[in-house]
C-alpha cells in the first residue's frame, strides 16, 4: 500500500515492475491525516482482491504512525480475524538526516509510536555522523529498537514476524518451517529485485527448546505465567522477536488478554499454538493436529532474535529456567531439560 504526495504513483510502477502483484495507491496527500479515512476501504480492496498474507503500507516520508496504528488496531477491532498490526517501522537516512528538529512531544510520540528504527545509508558516511544520528535518536529519551542495513538489506526476520494464518492453514509444514531445528536460513526485503548474499550482522539468534526430562512420557504443556513474566519484560531494545511453538494445556493469552480456543488437543490434553511476539505486543494462533509432529516430543520450541551483543546475557537469563518451565506438581524447569542455542 503506498502513499505518495502528488497524482503520480512512481513508486507503485516500480513495485509492479518488480513483480509485487497487489499494490494500492493512495495519492495526493498524507495517509496519517486527509487520507487516513480510506486506509480501511484499501486495506479490504487488497485483502478481497489478492488475498495477501502481509500487506506492507508505505507511508510518505514524514508521516507520523500513530494515527494509522489506531486506525488499523480500530479495523482489527471492529472486524475481528481480519487484520493484526504486526509492527512500524521507521527508516533513517543517515547521508542526509539532520536529525529530529527538535525534542518535542510530537517528535516522542512518533519515536513512541515506532517498533524498529532501520538507519540506512551509514556506509556512506563516517562513523561521527552515525553517532550523531544515533545521539539524537536518543534525546528523545524512548525505548526503541534499532538496526542497521546492509546496502538497503533488513533481515526480514527481524521485520516479520510469524503469519498465523497461513501457518494454521498449512498445518504441518508451515510449522517445520519456523521450527528452527532444521536449520536457519535468512530472506530479505531489498530495495531492488537483485540477489544479495546472505547475512546475519545486525542481530543475534537463539534456538531455545523445552523436552521433558524423562523422555518416555509425554510432552507436557508450559507454565503459562512464567512465560508471560517472559513476554512483558523483555526489553524492545535488546529483543526484536520472539516466536515460534507451544504446547498449553489451556488457551494462553495475547497481550491484549484475548484467548482463542484451541482447534485440536492430543491425548494428554495439551494442544499447540504459534507465538509471535514482537516489540511488546504478542498473540498465539491454535494448530491443527497435523502439526503436532514438528514439536518431536518438545514441549516448545522457540526462536529469540536479539539484538548484536545480547545473546551471552539471554543464555544466561534463560538457562536459569525462571521462564520457560513445565507445568506438574513442580512447576519448574528441573521436570525436563531446557536446551539454549545461539545459531550461526
Amino acid at each position: 500500500m503506498k502513499n505518495e504526495f502528488g497524482d503520480v504513483a512512481v513508486d507503485s510502477q516500480l513495485a509492479g515492475s518488480a513483480s509485487i502483484s497487489g499494490v494500492r495507491e493512495l495519492l495526493n496527500g498524507c495517509i496519517c491525516c486527509n487520507l487516513v479515512g480510506q486506509l480501511s476501504d484499501a486495506l479490504f480492496q487488497l485483502r478481497e482482491s489478492v488475498d495477501p498474507s502481509r500487506i506492507i503500507i508505505e507511508t510518505s516520508g514524514s508521516a507520523f504512525p500513530a494515527t494509522l496504528a489506531m486506525e488499523v488496531n480500530r479495523v482489527a477491532r471492529e472486524n475481528p480475524g481480519t487484520f493484526s498490526l504486526d509492527g512500524v517501522i521507521s527508516v533513517i537516512d543517515v547521508e542526509n538526516w539532520k536529525g529530529y528538529d527538535d525534542t518535542s512531544y510530537t517528535a516522542k510520540m512518533q519515536a513512541k509510536y515506532t517498533d524498529l528504527v532501520v538507519f540506512n545509508k551509514w556506509e556512506l558516511v563516517d562513523e561521527r555522523k552515525f553517532e550523531d544520528a544515533l545521539d539524537r535518536l536518543g534525546d528523545l529519551d524512548v525505548q526503541v529498537a534499532w538496526v542497521k542495513s546492509q546496502k538497503g538489506w533488513v533481515d526480514v526476520e527481524v521485520v516479520m514476524g510469524i503469519d498465523g494464518a497461513m501457518v494454521r492453514a498449512q498445518g504441518l509444514r508451515g510449522a517445520v518451517e519456523i521450527n528452527e531445528e532444521h536449520g536457519h536460513d535468512h530472506d530479505h526485503i531489498h530495495q531492488d529485485n537483485s540477489h544479495h548474499d546472505h547475512h546475519q550482522e545486525e542481530v543475534e539468534v537463539l534456538s531455545v527448546v523445552l523436552h521433558n526430562a524423562d523422555t518416555s512420557k509425554s510432552p507436557q504443556g508450559v507454565v503459562l505465567e512464567s512465560f508471560e513474566d517472559l513476554l512483558l519484560g523483555a526489553p524492545k531494545d535488546e529483543v526484536y522477536r520472539i516466536k515460534g511453538l507451544v504446547l498449553s494445556s489451556k488457551p494462553p493469552p495475547d497481550s491484549t488478554g484475548d484467548r482463542k480456543p484451541s482447534i485440536a488437543v492430543d491425548s494428554e490434553g495439551q494442544s499447540l499454538y504459534v507465538l509471535n511476539w514482537a516489540f511488546g505486543r504478542w498473540t498465539y494462533t491454535p494448530l491443527p493436529g497435523t502439526a503436532f509432529k514438528a514439536m518431536e516430543q518438545a514441549s516448545a520450541r522457540l526462536t529469540f532474535i536479539l539484538s548484536r551483543g545480547e545473546s551471552s546475557k539471554w543464555i544466561r537469563r534463560l538457562e536459569r529456567g525462571d521462564f520457560i518451565k513445565l507445568e506438574g506438581d513442580v512447576g519448574t524447569v528441573e521436570n525436563g531439560t531446557l536446551k539454549v542455542e545461539k545459531i550461526g
